[in-house]
């Protein structure tokens, strides 16, 4: 999943009087994260509850738009590519409802909806943390032996 308009297309309209269609992904603030889900139709969401209200994990259940948004803006990501969409991304979805394995890094709410959406299990906010940190080690090494090759010269 590669595919830049997937990966790098902005979160564009608000939930705010959209017309939202089955399948649809939603997005809605956190503090210092993002947290998503799937519209199941009937003003109800199907989502990996996750750390998304307490510091306890919780499983991928159906709640209401209410419940998902928990007092934020809710937002639409478009999924022009998207492998299966409406019914067929939902029926994915409700076969792993009460599902209780989240983890922060591989398994959560935003890797959930995009296996439901796109066959692949991903989450571009941890793609791009790991990136960073994948970056900084380097950089750490890189001074490292800057240093031992610097010291070896000063100190034979």
């Amino acid at each position: 999943m590669n595919d830049s308009a997937r990966t790098r297309r902005p979160v564009v309209e608000t939930v705010t009087g959209a017309d939202l269609t089955i399948g649809t992904h939603l997005i809605t603030s956190r503090f210092a994260y993002t947290h998503h889900g799937l519209y199941a139709g009937a003003g109800k969401i199907v989502h990996y509850a996750g750390l998304s209200r307490s510091l306890r994990r919780g499983p991928v259940q159906e709640v209401s738009l209410t419940a998902f948004a928990h007092g934020h803006p809710v937002w639409i990501r478009q999924s022009p590519v998207a492998r299966f969409a409406g019914m067929e991304a939902i029926r994915r979805a409700y076969s792993r409802l009460g599902e209780d394995r989240y983890r922060l890094m591989s398994n959560n709410c935003e890797h959930f909806c995009t296996w439901c959406l796109y066959c692949e299990s991903r989450s571009d906010r941890i793609d791009v943390l790991m990136l960073c940190i994948t970056n900084r080690l380097a950089a750490v090494v890189r001074i490292a032996r800057q240093l031992a090759v610097t010291s070896r010269a000063i100190c034979p």
